[in-house]
């Protein structure tokens, strides 16, 4: 039986397996993507990690992956599709049939991005990763939908391949920091479309506009592709209730990582927290190991 099953492979579940192996712990490390580092590995330029000005996210991800397993942590490219809770330790059972025995868990699972749930969200030239698509939009016209820091980052990086961007806002501000507003409000392809409603996807085999309602004013903007940031949702569907969640389905965990269930943890943007940021994340995989190791040393020997 392993000391911790970490599951998630981004920040937080990297950083935890860091402080896990220089604990001298065994544990696995399970990521349902194979290349890891979570979901900062889609972001096109991180500028807010100390000392890593400017790094991609992709090669930021790969660095925490790198150290993780340089001292000697076991990463398993699998998802956690289940866990179970008995009197002596967890089973989690991954997608590729193994199931994993551990004393404790530290649930860093992240967060997943909202889908468009209007008509047409489903259709071919709809996507949630610029980074991953944005080279098919070449000189062509796309929206971005979204005012936070995900939306306007993605929003610069497709400004540099398209020809036109509208960027489609519900409210007349963007929640995004200050630095990335101004970037895009001096960006010259770039255009605003605030206090808009997006309420169609227009297309047949593919993406041909959308249809948006600006106060009682409809219009319709012809587009090739649909970029959609409109937030996250918790990874939590495995968890069946073993530790309390919020309102929104996150974690309820303090700030060591400690829920409502003794030797469960929680790290990262999965947990109910108001600052979901790369240092963050890695800050939590820290502490939960810390409280951890200080829940297997009251266990039964």
């Amino acid at each position: 039986m392993m000391d911790i099953m970490i599951i998630g492979g981004g920040p937080a579940g990297l950083s935890a397996a860091v402080y896990a192996a220089r604990a001298r712990l065994s544990f696995v490390v399970s990521e349902k993507g194979f290349a890891g580092g979570g979901a900062i590995s889609s972001t096109e330029r991180v500028d807010n990690y100390p000392g890593l000005l400017g790094i991609s996210g992709y090669e930021l991800g790969e660095k925490f992956r790198e150290h993780a397993v340089k001292l000697g942590a076991e990463i398993v490219s699998s998802e956690a599709v289940g866990i179970k809770h008995f009197a002596d330790g967890f089973s989690t059972l991954l997608a590729n049939g193994d199931s994993i025995s551990s004393k404790t868990v530290i649930y860093a699972a992240g967060t997943s991005r909202r889908r468009l749930e209007v008509d047409g969200g489903e259709l071919p030239g709809v996507s949630y990763c610029a980074t991953c698509d944005g080279a098919f939009y070449k000189h062509k016209t796309v929206a971005v939908i979204g005012g936070g820091d995900t939306a306007l980052s993605e929003a610069l990086y497709l400004s540099r391949i398209a020809a036109r961007l509208y960027l489609i806002h519900r409210r007349a501000e963007f929640r995004a920091n200050a630095d990335l507003t101004e970037q895009v409000k001096s960006t010259s392809n770039i255009e605003l479309v605030l206090n808009a409603q997006l309420k169609r996807v227009l297309g047949k085999a593919s993406v041909s506009g959308v249809d948006i309602t600006i106060g009682n004013r409809a219009e319709k903007l012809v587009v090739d592709g649909v970029f959609a940031a409109i937030g996250s949702t918790p990874n939590t569907k495995p968890l069946h209730g073993m530790a309390d969640l919020d309102e929104h389905g996150y974690i309820v965990a303090d700030e060591n990582g400690k829920t409502s269930l003794g030797g469960f943890f929680a790290a990262g943007d999965v947990r109910a927290v108001s600052m979901r940021q790369v240092i963050t994340a890695c800050s939590d995989g820290a502490r939960c190991v810390d409280s951890a190791e200080k829940y297997l040393h009251i266990l039964p020997q």
